[in-house]
């Protein structure tokens, strides 16, 4: 059987205060992979399928309408984000796919300019699984860093793939100095691993991907108050001494649309109204900051002591 860590903090989670003296810590994700899609135009062998509708162009061939479908979030939903997150003044980490970033290196400056973290998102918006070999991920992975620093100024220590890592992404984040990978969804904290990265894990359910999904969401109330309820539910648990992190995650070309952008205002004027009660932060300093106060090797209390 594949090595796979089912217990976690087996009911003895650390009891972490974030910064502010909150217990819950939120972060905010917008996804910028535009451009950055399989695409046949690009010479990829495929296009990318998932959309408003299902493709229907043959493989090889190039499909001008999901390019265009990408394209909105760039040239619009961007600018709706950023006007956004600044009249909330919420901290947010952007996934950035390299390819994204070498076709639109402005847009990605913009955000960095704004003050929010711009971590790595691959080089193109793929499953990193899928790589046949490491020196190809290393590769790949390199030229996403050095693209990404070279436009926003920052080198990237976040790190997060569509679907899942290889056997090797972890490793090679570690050689290239990466501070967290958030490809996790088995917990509602940061942990260690053998990698020396902290596991900063990602929610999938309150994430607008599922607009696009038939089990998910079909108007921007549906997400509002689903975001809701897990904020409360958590709150509900600080209460008794939990403590917990949760991700909301956005994508430009998904959200960035006029009916869902609903959704971004209420949940980010929502999350704004809970200074105190919540920690609004980016990934990194997330992640920084339970390094500070979990060290590697140090394992949940066991007798109530806040660390």
């Amino acid at each position: 059987m594949s090595d796979r860590d089912l217990i976690g903090y087996a009911g003895s989670p650390p009891q972490i205060i974030w910064p502010n003296g909150a217990r819950v810590a939120v972060s905010v994700v917008v996804n910028f992979e535009e451009g950055a899609e399989h695409q046949a135009g690009d010479g990829d062998s495929t296009s990318e399928r998932v959309g408003e509708v299902l493709s229907v162009v043959p493989d090889g061939h190039r499909d001008q309408g999901q390019e265009q479908i990408f394209a909105y979030g760039s040239r619009v939903g961007l600018w709706r984000f950023l006007d956004a997150l600044e009249s909330t003044q919420t901290p947010t980490t952007f996934y950035m796919c390299g390819r994204a970033v070498a076709r639109s290196p402005q847009l990605a400056r913009e955000i960095a300019d704004a003050g929010h973290e711009a971590a790595c998102h691959g080089w193109i918006w793929r499953p990193h699984a899928d790589y046949p070999d490491i020196d190809a991920e290393r590769a790949d992975l390199m030229r996403a860093t050095d693209t990404i620093e070279t436009a926003t100024g920052q080198r990237p220590t976040g790190f997060f793939c569509r679907g899942s890592e290889s056997a090797w992404t972890r490793q090679l984040l570690s050689e290239q100095g990466y501070t967290y990978t958030s490809n996790a969804f088995d917990d509602d904290l940061p942990y260690h691993d053998g990698s020396g990265l902290i596991v900063l894990p990602y929610n999938l359910d309150t994430n607008d991907m599922k607009f696009f999904h038939p089990n998910g969401f079909t108007r921007a109330v549906e997400m509002i108050e689903y975001v809701r309820d897990a904020v409360q539910q958590l709150l509900q648990e600080a209460q008794q001494g939990r403590s917990a992190t949760l991700s909301i995650g956005f994508h430009l070309r998904i959200s960035g649309r006029p009916a869902r952008f609903r959704a971004v205002t209420e949940i980010l004027e929502y999350l704004a109204s809970l200074e105190g009660q919540i920690w609004r932060a980016r990934r990194i300093d997330i992640a920084r900051h339970f390094a500070a106060v979990h060290p590697r090797g140090q394992h949940a209390t066991q007798h109530g002591e806040e660390i």
